[in-house]
């Protein structure tokens, strides 16, 4: 952790109630979470019934919204990975959930496998996915340049050791094949009108903070190269009405929608969308 000045103080709405700074680095430009939580102590972060990522439940109009445009999703990445040329079909979908994007790849003929460190939702995914799935471990029991394509659906923000992931990861990757990052893009509209109640935050278990420029730069140190980026016009609306919820106490889905809506119209010439899908090859 380096001694720059925060970017902005942030709170946990979702769990803990604490505040954590937000600090760049100097070397890639992203921002960190400070304190970070040591990796014992992290995953009491995400002890929440609220943290839907990790559960097929639809308790809520709010869970039922989510799980409908997660249907809508599903197919958008799926025609994402069909779109490559590619010689093999085999997927790696770290930090997988609940296993539908597994479950739906492998139903259109990939030979899938997927990486989840919580044990729930893992159990969940297997069930889905005739136990394709593994504990975070696993990542080193792979073979070297096993996969045509690796993904990681918002989850490299979550990721303690980044550095010697994205190192791991990449050896995994063949040499023509594809990785696919999507994360939350601190430069949006919404982040910027949201500022400090910005629900894509979400700290402390967003450790990492990106933009554009910063993940270019973290994965050119590995020999990667980002030559595409695409929006996730979704994540605009339900970040923003998340964090409209943070900022005035309760839901507030009109006001929400609308600074979603404005975001996505701003990122149309900016291309500064709430989150970003990045396809990164070998250089």
């Amino acid at each position: 952790m380096n001694a720059n000045p925060s970017y902005l103080i942030v709170k946990d709405y979702s769990v803990s109630g604490e505040e954590f700074h937000l600090i760049e680095n100097s070397e890639y430009g992203y921002l960190e979470t400070s304190p970070r939580p040591s990796e014992n102590k992290l995953p009491e972060y995400y002890k929440s019934e609220d943290y839907i990522s990790h559960t097929d439940s639809k308790r809520n109009l709010f869970e039922k919204a989510y799980h409908f445009v997660r249907s809508i999703s599903l197919k958008k990445k799926l025609k994402l990975i069909n779109s490559f040329s590619l010689k093999g079909k085999t997927l790696l979908d770290v930090g997988c959930g609940t296993g539908d994007f597994l479950k739906t790849s492998q139903k259109n003929g990939w030979q899938v496998f997927g990486i989840e460190p919580n044990e729930k939702a893992r159990a969940i995914a297997n069930k889905k996915t005739s136990n394709a799935v593994f504990e975070i471990e696993h990542l080193l029991k792979f073979k070297a340049h096993s996969f045509d394509i690796i993904t990681l659906w918002h989850v490299l923000e979550h990721l303690p050791n980044l550095e010697e992931h994205i190192s791991i990861i990449k050896k995994l990757l063949k040499p023509e094949g594809k990785l696919i990052i999507a994360v939350p893009n601190y430069q949006s509209y919404d982040a910027k009108y949201y500022k400090a109640f910005w629900a894509a935050y979400d700290v402390p278990r967003h450790l990492w903070h990106f933009n554009r420029d910063s993940v270019s730069s973290l994965v050119g140190k590995f020999n990667l190269k980002v030559i595409k980026t695409k929006p996730m016009w979704f994540d605009a609306f339900y970040v923003s009405m998340l964090s409209e919820k943070y900022k005035s106490g309760k839901m507030n889905p009109i006001k929400g929608f609308w600074v979603g809506l404005v975001s996505n119209i701003k990122a149309l010439g900016s291309k500064e969308a709430s989150s970003l899908i990045y396809i990164i090859k070998n250089r």
